[in-house]
């Protein structure tokens, strides 16, 4: 990115003159995105890079920080780890507590966090945390009321017990009842609520696939799976997978050990892991499957349909999540999203703003195709 985008007219001056800021705020950028050879004539002008100079690279990290805002820097971070391979940012506590939080970086972290020094794994463990804190906060109230939304348990049934006795219903059908003469009203009905709330009344399964591509996802996920375990009316599991299936269910309680169980990369078999999860199944037609994938099958993928059309048959609710994230379009196997839609399992991509209301929607009865046209992420954005 070179200084011309800073040109006279942006910042007010004569042709060519950038104000101190203005030069500070093109290092920070140029030292990642210049990545042509300087020309003859720029020779010992400002070079791009850091190389490996600790107060050069915390020196960067102030300037990007004071000059753009937290979703900014946390691209441009991003960018230095990825495109730089500036992986000073991950691997040094100093640095690493100076970086931006955010959804990306808890899956670089992840993935790279087997080659992360002891020295920085607390640093790391804290910035996770926050990032998972800051989901939740935005999660959590919504996917509750959406539950409790669609499993209400203030139906009315005929039990004449006092505890169950909703008074105001009673009042309000017998107003007409009134009795002036002695100011009371004579109720020709009872009405009452249902019993308590049962424990464990739907099964929810959420199958994560650990490929380095659904990253994000996996983040959202994990956060997701953590919430609809402290609900009391949902028995939920999660697992990841690769090639191999890990059930992470024992985690749920903390969903930063939770992710620090998943490890991204590797390869992929949805077969195997989508015949790990229907042996979780106890009441199929009280069980909501949310396979988390991007469909790109390394095992049987027959077998995989065949499985998927059978658990949908006995009863099982069954989605495909192609992507659960801010960003767009996922990419997917779109052939192979075919074939389980044609066995009744919508794949679609969903945006966590959309989750609790497809929760609920799902959770209440609703028709899967349904579902998967309304809160198709890609239709949302456009």
């Amino acid at each position: 990115m070179a200084a011309a985008r800073f040109s006279a007219g942006a910042c007010g001056r004569g042709e060519g003159t950038l104000s101190r800021e203005m030069l500070e705020m093109d290092g920070a950028l140029g030292a990642v995105y210049d990545v042509e050879e300087a020309p003859p004539e720029a020779k010992g002008q400002r070079k791009a890079g850091l190389g490996g100079s600790r107060p050069r690279l915390a020196a960067w990290l102030g300037d990007v920080r004071r000059y753009f805002d937290n979703d900014v820097v946390a691209v441009i971070q991003q960018d230095a780890i990825e495109k730089r391979g500036w992986n000073e940012l991950l691997f040094e506590p100093e640095a690493l507590a100076q970086v931006t939080p955010s959804v990306e970086l808890v899956g670089t972290l992840l993935a790279m966090k087997g080659l992360i020094p002891d020295k920085a794994k607390d640093t790391a463990r804290e910035i996770v945390r926050a990032v998972v804190e800051e989901i939740r906060k935005r999660m959590q109230g919504q996917i509750e009321r959406a539950v409790r939304g669609a499993l209400d348990r203030s139906r009315h049934q005929p039990i004449p017990s006092l505890p169950n006795l909703d008074w105001k219903r009673t009042i309000a059908k017998n107003l007409k009842n009134y009795d002036r003469e002695r100011r009371m009203v004579i109720p020709e009905r009872f009405h009452f609520f249902a019993r308590q709330q049962r424990r464990r009344e739907w099964n929810v399964i959420v199958a994560m696939d650990q490929s380095g591509s659904m990253a994000d996802s996996v983040v959202y996920g994990s956060v997701m799976g953590s919430i609809l375990a402290s609900l009391p009316a949902l028995e939920t599991h999660v697992v990841a997978f690769d090639t191999e299936v890990v059930d992470l269910t024992p985690r749920l309680v903390d969903p930063v050990d939770l992710l620090f169980g998943i490890q991204l990369g590797g390869g992929t078999d949805i077969n195997r892991a989508v015949g790990y999860c229907g042996g979780l199944v106890r009441d199929p037609r009280r069980t909501l499957f949310i396979l988390l994938t991007d469909l790109y099958e390394g095992g049987d993928e027959a077998k995989l349909v065949k499985r998927m059309e059978e658990m949908t048959a006995g009863g099982v609710r069954a989605m495909c999540l192609l992507a659960l994230a801010d960003s767009g379009t996922p990419m997917y196997d779109a052939n192979l999203a075919k074939k389980l839609a044609s066995v009744g399992v919508p794949c679609f991509a969903c945006t966590p703003n959309a989750l609790p209301p497809m929760l609920e929607a799902v959770l209440k009865g609703g028709s899967l195709e349904a579902v998967a046209k309304r809160f198709d992420a890609r239709k949302n954005e456009a």
